[in-house]
């Protein structure tokens, strides 16, 4: 089995592949605290719910865009499964032609989820990928990875109004019943929600008309049900897209078929 871990600023998500099917994950919060016994701990208790052994991992892949825990989970592989775990760089089989001006400045989730989506759909395809940041990666009909945008995420943009006024409360992110708000909350609903989609609607629009050709448009990332419904842009929902490209370089760099 290949155990996928997608490393990111507000959660860790683990995904665990039977072949190439998916056979559980799991979605748990970022903690730069923890240390590899920690996260040993927790994984082995998680492994357990499902009837896994830790000898039954042949294979470890990890994307982080959190370098202080990159070892930690390096470690973590040795230790636990005793494995040498591959770690997502540019210099990673993606299949795509790198035209980012510095590759090592790339978030490694947005190359993984470049691949995979250019993997699954051979054509020009737009990423929006709403994590702790909601970024925008753009791939051309030949494989060109062009590069893209980097937005504020919903959710530091709500803990900013909060934290950066005197009386705006922090509000649960959900759909409100309409673009004008007749309370505090509803009203910071809906500069959130639906000035989200706009934004996202916006990137698309001028994204698409730099790439020249007609662009799928997907979205992953854990908020993405809930802005992709009030846009007019994207096409599908991917919420487990990074584990889907992990899984794939993983089968890559083994020299097996897509």
């Amino acid at each position: 089995m290949l155990l996928a871990i997608d490393i990111g600023n507000s959660n860790i998500v683990w995904g665990l592949f039977d072949g190439r099917d998916l056979r559980a994950h799991w979605r748990l919060a970022t903690d730069a605290r923890k240390t590899a016994d920690d996260q040993r701990v927790v994984f082995l208790g998680l492994l357990e719910s499902v009837g896994i052994k830790p000898e039954d991992v042949t294979g470890v892949i990890i994307s982080s865009v959190v370098p202080a825990l990159t070892p930690v989970f390096e470690h973590l592989a040795q230790t636990c499964f005793h494995r040498h775990a591959l770690i997502v760089s540019a210099e990673s089989p993606t299949g795509l032609t790198i035209r980012y001006q510095n590759p090592d400045e790339i978030g490694s989730d947005r190359l993984v989820n470049a691949a995979a989506a250019f993997a699954r759909y051979r054509k020009a395809v737009i990423i929006v990928d709403f994590g702790t940041a909601t970024t925008f990666c753009a791939v051309t009909a030949a494989g060109d990875y062009l590069g893209g945008a980097i937005a504020p995420g919903l959710g530091i943009a709500a803990d900013a109004l909060a934290s950066r006024t005197a009386k705006l409360p922090r509000v649960e992110l959900i759909k409100p019943k309409a673009a004008i708000g007749a309370d505090t909350a509803s009203s910071m609903q809906s500069g959130l929600i639906f000035g989200y989609a706009g934004l996202v609607d916006e990137m698309v629009t001028r994204i698409s008309r730099e790439i020249g050709q007609p662009a799928k448009v997907v979205a992953t990332g854990g908020l993405a049900p809930l802005i992709a419904a009030e846009t007019k842009s994207i096409e599908e929902i991917r919420p487990l897209l990074t584990l889907e490209g992990l899984a794939l370089l993983y089968r890559r760099s083994q020299g097996e078929p897509d």
